[in-house]
């Protein structure tokens, strides 16, 4: 087995450490950033859930300000906004480059598309619940923890894999700004140095990272729905 893999990926057994390395930091990022992301992502749903016209607590301020930053966010694409971030990203992490530094603009270009995931979510809720939790006599904090939020676990899991999957494709695009992992194992090795086995093995293991995430949100969805 070995034998085969140092024929078909030769200088990606050469470097096997510093791949693995690659590999983790991936994982690091992706778990890391979609933590954080996740916590925010959260907020801002049910905050524009409830605010809009029409929701549970109408204010049409806030609503505002937040839809319209997470449109402003989302229209530009990634990759311009990491580079664009890079002095915000040096004084807020200490540092532009490596895992630490991917983290920030992970942060900032995944939570507005999470965000909207979560509204969507939300939105799927029969509005006869939440008029029964009123009628109940709930208050706004219960209705979200236990009507918006509770009902909405698998619709949560479900757009969750989905901005995972986001989220790993940018943690590769990262790379070409010198943010670690395997985007930029593959952008040293694969693209810039001509080592097309590097690039082969890294879009197989990002293969196979998604293919996980996805059985993994499937098997939870199920879960959840029973």
């Amino acid at each position: 087995m070995l034998n085969l893999l140092d024929q078909w990926f030769p200088n990606v057994m050469s470097r096997l450490p510093e791949f693995f390395d690659s590999f983790v930091q991936t994982i690091i990022m992706v778990a890391v950033a979609g933590l954080i992301s996740f916590v925010l992502a959260v907020i801002l749903g049910v905050t524009v859930t409830v605010t809009k016209p029409g929701g549970l607590h109408p204010n049409r301020g806030v609503f505002n300000v937040i839809d319209k930053l997470i449109n402003l966010f989302r229209s530009i694409p990634f990759i311009i906004l990491a580079a664009s971030l890079v002095p915000v990203t040096r004084f807020v992490m200490g540092t532009a480059i490596g895992t630490k530094g991917a983290l920030f603009p992970l942060v900032v270009g995944i939570t507005p598309f999470f965000a909207r995931q979560i509204q969507s979510a939300l939105a799927g809720i029969d509005s006869g619940l939440i008029e029964a939790a009123q009628a109940m006599g709930m208050g706004l904090p219960e209705i979200i923890w236990r009507v918006y939020l509770r009902e909405a676990i698998p619709s949560i899991i479900r757009v969750s894999v989905i901005t995972l999957v986001s989220l790993i494709d940018m943690t590769a695009v990262v790379g070409v700004v010198g943010g670690g992992g395997l985007g930029d194992f593959a952008i040293r090795y694969g693209y810039q140095r001509y080592m097309m086995d590097v690039t082969i093995a890294t879009i197989i293991v990002l293969v196979l990272l998604v293919g996980l995430v996805e059985l993994i949100g499937r098997l939870l969805v199920e879960i959840t729905e029973h």
